[in-house]
């Protein structure tokens, strides 16, 4: 009996361990290791299986080159922030946006999506939006809600719009390309922020006063003086994402490949700025790698503790329980969003990522979606999208959403936690109902990968 629900003992016992605020790689890999002693000592694994576990984490983390684009695209977008060329693309926008309703609100879900196809970093965006614009916002007469909203729903577009440093985790997980990912998910991101865009502009034209316009006396007051603006904060950070993406779904450049592309870009941009300091490069550095060394630690845990699982019987367990519900493929499919949907109120999008889609990849591809999905050999794509958009809502529901936590810890006293929570609620409705349509329509999510087939 002990060991048949072994592994349903180790998703438990790591579940509480994640609430003890242990750092999350130790307590993936210590809770590997340690059911695969308990395993050892009760004779259902050979000690010499132990090497198994680790030349996975060689082969599939240490010698894995895909995975090389990670800390070139966290280079990448680190420089950006700390050179202040975002913040100059943040001004430029304003200025462009001042004429419609909400306009400041447009100006950084814009951002946000110019951020998110440069970085998959959640935290920098989320935090560099909040100290650059929240006081702003509030400054200019903002709701709070509605200002602090839309500051962590923009942010959280990095995990989605490619290139996505967890595009790039999902691609290496499901045994998938990552170019195909980055187009599969291009136009459900397009789709979510375009979603942002509508309710903000539909919810300030009904209530103006929660969104006052932008002084026509701020920016600049001459055509020559605006175009300059234009060609500098817009334009140039703008062709650099057309660049790195342009690249990849031509077929010109590999993710990785285009990852150097991007922070050799990025650093051009920088040197073009006269305030920019060889200190700013050190600091970039310094960030890059410790955000890296976090990442890849996560990645070795994780890869030892689902290949521990696998040992233990842990897929032929969840196959087995996903068969006795007798629910045919889409209730199934809901079942396991579901599943995601409620992860995402306690973990954040690495530990879903690294835990669940090793154990439901094998179950999506036992499903047969013919019929509705019209490319049945891209329905793992199609699957790993609504994984994607479903893993939106990790960073946003409450209580313990990461970037409410990254908002809140630098946003100004005025803003408190209930604005914030009130604030992300019509987001995470519109993530829910983008999440539908791409069920409801693969075509969105499929349509770009097909064509390049």
């Amino acid at each position: 009996m002990i060991i048949e629900i072994l592994p349903l003992l180790m998703f438990l016992v790591l579940a509480a361990l994640l609430f003890t605020g242990f750092p999350v790689a130790f307590v993936l890999g210590g809770v590997g290791l340690a059911f695969w002693l308990l395993a050892v000592a009760l004779g259902i694994e050979n000690p010499l299986s132990f090497f198994l576990v680790v030349g996975r984490i060689f082969g599939g983390v240490v010698d894995n080159l895909t995975l090389v684009a990670i800390p070139m695209f966290i280079f990448m977008g680190t420089l950006l922030e700390k050179s202040g060329v975002a913040r100059d693309l943040l001004s430029a926008l304003q200025v462009l946006t001042r004429k419609i309703p909400g306009g400041l609100a447009l100006s950084v879900t814009l951002i946000g999506v110019v951020m998110a196809a440069t970085t998959g970093i959640i935290g920098a965006s989320v935090v560099m939006m909040t100290v650059l614009a929240l006081p702003v916002m509030i400054d200019r007469g903002y709701d709070k809600a509605l200002a602090s909203g839309t500051i962590a729903a923009s942010g959280t577009l990095g995990i989605l719009v490619p290139p996505s440093i967890m595009l790039v985790v999902m691609a290496d997980l499901l045994s998938t390309s990552v170019g195909g990912l980055f187009m599969a998910a291009l136009l459900p991101g397009l789709l979510l922020s375009t979603l942002y865009l509508l309710w903000i502009i539909a919810r300030t034209a009904i209530s103006p006063q929660l969104a006052p316009a932008l002084p026509k006396s701020e920016g600049p007051r001459s055509l020559l003086a605006l175009s300059g603006l234009m060609i500098r904060s817009f334009l140039l950070p703008v062709l650099l994402i057309a660049l790195v993406l342009g690249s990849i779904f031509g077929g010109y450049a590999t993710p990785t490949e285009a990852s150097g592309i991007g922070a050799a870009g990025a650093l051009v941009l920088a040197l073009l700025r006269k305030n920019f300091r060889w200190k700013t490069f050190l600091e970039s550095l310094d960030q890059s790698t410790l955000t890296s060394a976090m990442l890849f630690g996560i990645f070795v845990g994780a890869t030892a503790f689902s290949y521990v699982f696998a040992l233990l019987g842990g897929h032929d367990l969840i196959v087995g329980f996903v068969d006795s519900l007798d629910v045919g493929p889409w209730g199934i499919l809901f079942v396991l969003m579901a599943i995601v949907f409620i992860l995402g109120f306690f973990f954040d999008w690495i530990e879903i990522t690294l835990i669940v889609l090793p154990v439901f990849a094998p179950v999506i591809k036992a499903l047969d979606f013919a019929g509705h999905v019209p490319f049945p050999e891209l329905t793992i794509t199609w699957f790993a999208v609504l994984v994607a958009v479903n893993l939106q809502t990790s960073f946003l529901t409450p209580p313990f959403g990461f970037a409410l936590f990254y908002l809140k810890g630098v946003a100004p006293r005025s803003v408190r936690i209930q604005h914030i929570y009130k604030g992300v609620i019509p987001f995470i409705i519109l993530q829910i109902l983008a999440l539908g349509a791409v069920m409801a329509w693969p075509d969105i999510a499929l349509w770009l990968p097909s064509r390049m087939q």
